[in-house]
């Protein structure tokens, strides 16, 4: 039986800008878990035997592959461009614009940071319009359980890394050199306040680190869901009473989750 001339045409050899679209689609179908021709067919709305060129030129490429009792999944080639864009974009210039919106619309100090060890670096500061100018720069260190964003940084790890992770930040003599008598967090309260972080998914610093000065921070993740670093709002208590604390979460979260989506996260 003949197909209709219109079945013909579609499954005459594409060209040009049509070819790359649909292309484009069967990466797209076999992302979204088509693994045969006739399911990718269907979702891009093409006949079998165009859909088998497409394929069959994907998979010579890389950009697909094809396993016995599995079908078609995404190839290698994808994998290597992934990483390849990935490193091509410094993280800091990827979080610039979003770094620079939250300074405006908040004029406080905003800061990108990862984590390294058991410490935060931080990789990127916009100094606030609040107050004075806090001590934190790019390249500088500070424990991980004492600041907003380091707690930011490892929401996710488990109580026994928490925990770890509360010891090794504990002044030797149970009192900061930076302020003697602020009394220290016990680890209940620690423990506490990290349980309600991972729950709300932001971190806050209520002075831990250093006396007046508190944050609100979110973590930022990648395409497989890891944490890879974190953003924070900070300033001065003045500037920074705890029903604006609260009223930045949702700022923080988006502006984090905006940075995610750019690394690749679906979340």
């Amino acid at each position: 039986m003949n197909e209709p001339a219109n079945t013909v045409s579609k499954d005459a050899p594409p060209t040009g800008t049509q070819t790359l679209l649909r292309g484009l689609g069967v990466v797209q179908a076999v992302a979204s878990g088509a693994r045969d021709l006739k399911e990718i067919a269907r979702i891009i709305g093409t006949t079998r035997s165009t859909t088998h060129r497409l394929v069959s030129c994907l998979v010579e490429e890389r950009y697909l592959r094809v396993l016995p009792q599995v079908g078609y999944l995404l190839g290698p080639k994808l994998i290597e461009l992934g990483f390849q864009a990935r490193e091509e974009v410094p993280l800091a210039m990827l979080a610039r614009p979003y770094l620079d919106e939250l300074s405006v619309l908040t004029g406080d100090t905003v800061h990108l940071a990862i984590r390294e060890g058991d410490e935060v670096l931080y990789l990127h500061k916009n100094p606030g319009r609040n107050g004075p100018e806090m001590r934190s720069r790019v390249g500088h260190r500070m424990p991980l359980a004492r600041t907003g964003i380091g707690k930011a940084l490892i929401i996710d790890c488990t109580q026994e890394e928490w925990l770890r992770l509360y010891e090794v930040s504990r002044p030797v003599d149970g009192k900061s050199a930076l302020w003697p008598q602020h009394p220290e967090q016990s680890w209940e309260q620690f423990l506490q306040r990290m349980r309600d972080y991972l729950a709300g998914g932001y971190a806050f610093d209520l002075e831990d680190n250093e006396p007046s000065i508190r944050c609100v921070a979110a973590p930022v993740r990648d395409a497989g869901n890891a944490i890879v670093a974190g953003i924070s709002i900070a300033s001065t208590v003045p500037y920074m009473p705890l029903g604006k604390m609260a009223e930045l979460i949702p700022l923080i979260k988006q502006a984090a989750a905006r940075l995610s989506a750019e690394l690749g996260s679906k979340a």
